[in-house]
């Protein structure tokens, strides 16, 4: 398998050579997406001219060429000589993206776009934690290993109070990774309560290399956990991941709460079961049609698979997950995926600016749409609140005891 790894490795380069050309991506609420970091288009333009070249760009590449049936040309006019500042033209843009009544296609102010390019990198100056918002409380869900955060004793379930004295509440998670974020070397002091009791941290930043794949073997079943095709180095993890398992019998691939990434990372994941045939199809404006077509890779993965999916595997993970359903390589276990069949383009924009526009739509191999409808499993299955209470994972022992089943009667 190693021999093999190793020249799958070369053939990344071409699989992200063909959709660089292509520049078509995908993903989920926050629809990325290229194979490396965008340029930055550090032109500086007035806030009229980057809202008159917003909407030059989405008149020309947007995929419905009747515009959520409007007649596009009035929104230019509509803020013509009107627009004088930044604000009055990041305002005026997303009025415009919004009656398309499309959530994919979005305006990215500049540090969004700096933080979307480093997503994709996979690489930020931080501490090593993730976040979300629980009834207006900045939660902890996360502590990455080996990282500032987890050398600090930040844990799990830790509610951030207040960064550098400047309290969090009703702060964006945006606004709270940017204030967490800073130069490497550098310190931020994180208030934080746990059990009732505030301690205050004093935290250095570091740069922060994020995987998106872990790998694990118990007895003969192999486990890989896909957290999100977003990053660049996720095709040469996931390569990593199916060698620290190629000993096993069997294989279970964890999409749950994959909500996307790039389309050449599903499509490389997938060719690395299907040796022939398309994998996915890009229907694009006017009747733009473009199979993605499985490449020769001289890895050949015939163990039975199990794919765990849920209500957040979007995009890419349904690429992905929809491709091996159609041939057949893996049964999904779960709950039905989110139903994200849109495809976005990544555009630099002037003033280091961006923008998110869909241009197209996927089909799984056997031509369905499922934006949407998502993807029905093979196994339905749900976490009861009862194995959430108790931390325990029905859906990943089953899928172990039916694989075992599956190898057995092989």
């Amino acid at each position: 398998m190693r021999r093999r790894i190793k020249a799958v490795i070369l053939l990344t380069a071409a699989i992200v050579t063909l959709f660089a050309a292509n520049a078509l991506y995908s993903n989920y609420h926050n629809p990325l997406l290229n194979v490396e970091q965008q340029n930055i288009n550090s032109t500086k333009v007035s806030p009229q001219k980057l809202f008159d070249h917003t909407w030059q760009v989405v008149k020309n590449e947007y995929y419905d060429a009747n515009f959520n049936k409007q007649y596009w040309i009035r929104w230019k006019n509509h803020y013509h000589g009107k627009i004088k500042t930044e604000e009055d033209a990041k305002v005026a843009i997303e009025t415009m993206l919004s009656s398309l009544d499309d959530p994919y296609s979005r305006f990215l102010t500049r540090e969004e776009f700096t933080e979307q390019n480093n997503s994709i990198a996979s690489k930020i100056s931080g501490i090593g934690v993730n976040i979300i918002s629980d009834a207006g409380k900045i939660k902890i869900i996360n502590v990455m290993e080996n990282t500032p955060a987890q050398f600090a004793d930040i844990k799990v379930d830790d509610i951030i109070i207040a960064i550098d004295d400047r309290k969090v509440s009703g702060m964006s998670l945006a606004e709270v990774s940017n204030l967490v974020r800073g130069p490497s070397n550098t310190f931020v002091n994180i208030d934080i309560l746990r059990n009732k009791e505030l301690i205050k941290k004093k935290i250095i930043r570091k740069e922060i290399s994020i995987k998106t794949v872990k790998s694990s073997v118990d007895k003969n079943i192999g486990y890989i956990q896909i957290s999100s095709f977003i990053s660049s180095s996720t095709p040469n993890e996931i390569l990593e991941a199916l060698e620290n398992t190629d000993k096993t019998e069997g294989l279970i691939i964890d999409l749950r709460g994959n909500t996307g990434g790039l389309l050449p990372n599903a499509v490389f994941a997938a060719n690395m079961f299907i040796q022939k045939g398309k994998i996915v199809s890009i229907v694009g404006r006017n009747g733009y049609h473009y199979d993605i077509m499985a490449q020769d890779n001289n890895v050949n993965i015939t163990k039975p698979v199990i794919i765990l999916v849920d209500g957040t595997s979007a995009s890419a993970s349904e690429i992905f997950s929809g491709a091996m359903k159609d041939y057949h390589r893996a049964k999904l276990l779960g709950t039905k995926t989110y139903g994200k069949g849109m495809v976005q383009k990544i555009i630099p924009m002037p003033n280091e600016t961006g923008i998110n526009l869909t241009v197209a739509k996927y089909l799984t191999p056997k031509g369905k749409d499922i934006n949407k409808h998502g993807i029905e499993p093979d196994i339905e299955l749900q976490l009861k609140e009862e194995d959430i209470k108790q931390k325990t994972d029905t859906q990943l022992d089953t899928a172990k005891t039916i694989l075992e089943q599956m190898i057995s009667s092989k």
